[in-house]
């Protein structure tokens, strides 16, 4: 009985799902790490292989974390399914995050998390926006404006929280150089987790009516067959593949890291652009899949709460929650994502917000946006980080 209940699970979760084929690119990539050998991988370019078959690899198991989470939610309610969506929704970017904070590459960290709200707003909004536009060429699609204006503000505010310890350092007003940003951006951090805190209160508790046109949609738009909508899978069977597909992906997230640098070289492609560009695409494959195919059906609301909701989570939980983590760890990781960078963002919320505002959208809308991206992507391609200061070096390893 126990075997026939795991192998429907397995063939469920594994076999369903037509991007499960790029699976076997995990093992694959340790398997090259391991047979190349310490001595052969910066001169073969092994590493470079081992950084392309972990960012495959990871694709299928950032899509499958996301389906074991919505099969959890059936289980636990709306309010307990919509924060297991805001904590396992951008797991894969805070795993990669985490494991380059403990190999001290918070310059990965925080362009990977930089990238994640770059790519959620601009590509696939914009895309979302296209296709869709596309689809309905006849008419305006609409969506709900108040959830847009809420996530708008509170992306407003995140752009606050990394605009000022940057403005500290580059204004030379620190009171403590070096010193004085790092505890600002530790005490915004907690501030902006307070205030995240206090979003998932007022959107799943106090104002669910605000939200109910996207609950009910995202209902109806599941109910794709005629049977009754019902979970695939156990509650049990949920928590299992959350466990197994966290921990798969936290080893081959190892790897990535490990060879990002090297890869770097060997591709001649900048650390900068792999961070902010190719790492979000890879974590955000199947969120990017899904808000195209509902603003296809006319269903935006669930787009935009796939695109600007995730983008409002990396903003005001993933990123206070690596400054934390790092606190923790020892590491001096911060707000200031440097003046390029946190300029970058303020543009692009500014940008994003003032064509949300009338609550519609048209394939030109989209257009714009992902026109708006191959800027930004092209920008960090010939993009080169400043060093950093022996005095900030310095006062970074005394904290």
């Amino acid at each position: 009985m126990l075997d026939s209940f795991a192998y429907k699970s397995m063939k469920i979760v594994i076999f369903t799902n037509k991007l499960n084929f790029l699976m076997p690119f995990g093992p694959i990539a340790i398997l090259v790490d391991e047979l190349a050998g310490h001595n052969l991988r910066s001169l073969c370019g092994f590493q470079s292989w081992v950084f392309l078959l972990s960012l495959l690899g990871i694709i299928p198991l950032a899509e499958r974390l996301g389906y074991a989470t919505e099969q959890l939610a059936f289980y636990t309610g709306p309010t307990a399914g919509g924060l297991l969506n805001a904590t396992f929704g951008n797991a894969t970017e805070l795993i990669i995050s985490i494991f380059a904070l403990r190999s001290q590459m918070i310059r990965v960290v925080q362009l990977s998390l930089l990238g994640s709200i770059l790519s959620n707003m601009l590509l696939v909004l914009g895309c979302a926006f296209f296709c869709g536009g596309i689809v309905f060429n006849k008419k305006e699609q609409t969506f709900n404006k108040a959830t847009a204006v809420v996530n708008s503000g509170l992306l407003l505010m995140a752009v606050m929280g990394l605009l000022f310890p940057a403005l500290l350092h580059y204004t030379h007003s620190e009171a403590h150089f070096g010193k004085s940003e790092l505890a600002l951006s530790r005490f915004s951090s907690c501030i902006m987790l307070l205030a995240y805190a206090a979003y998932l209160f007022f959107q799943l508790m106090s104002q669910m009516n605000l939200y109910s046109s996207v609950y009910e949609e995202e209902t109806h738009s599941e109910e794709s067959s005629d049977e009754d909508e019902a979970p695939e899978i156990s509650k049990w069977e949920s928590v299992i593949w959350l466990s197994i597909l966290t921990v798969w992906i936290s080893v081959l997230s190892k790897y990535l890291v490990d060879a990002i640098e090297i890869a770097s070289e060997s591709l001649k492609i900048p650390v900068s652009f792999i961070s902010v560009i190719l790492l979000p695409i890879v974590g955000n494959a199947a969120e990017h899949a899904s808000a195209i195919m509902f603003a296809m059906k006319d269903k935006l609301d669930i787009s935009l709460g796939v695109a600007i909701g995730s983008s409002t989570q990396i903003s005001m939980f993933g990123i206070p929650f690596c400054v934390v983590t790092g606190w923790i760890m020892g590491q001096p990781m911060d707000l200031n994502f440097q003046l390029f960078e946190t300029a970058t963002l303020f543009i692009t919320v500014i940008v994003v917000a003032f064509l949300l505002q009338e609550g519609t959208s048209n394939y030109f809308k989209g257009l714009m946006l992902i026109l708006c991206y191959l800027i930004v992507a092209a920008s960090f391609f010939v993009h080169v980080d400043p060093p950093l200061s022996e005095n900030k070096l310095e006062s970074l390893k005394a904290e």
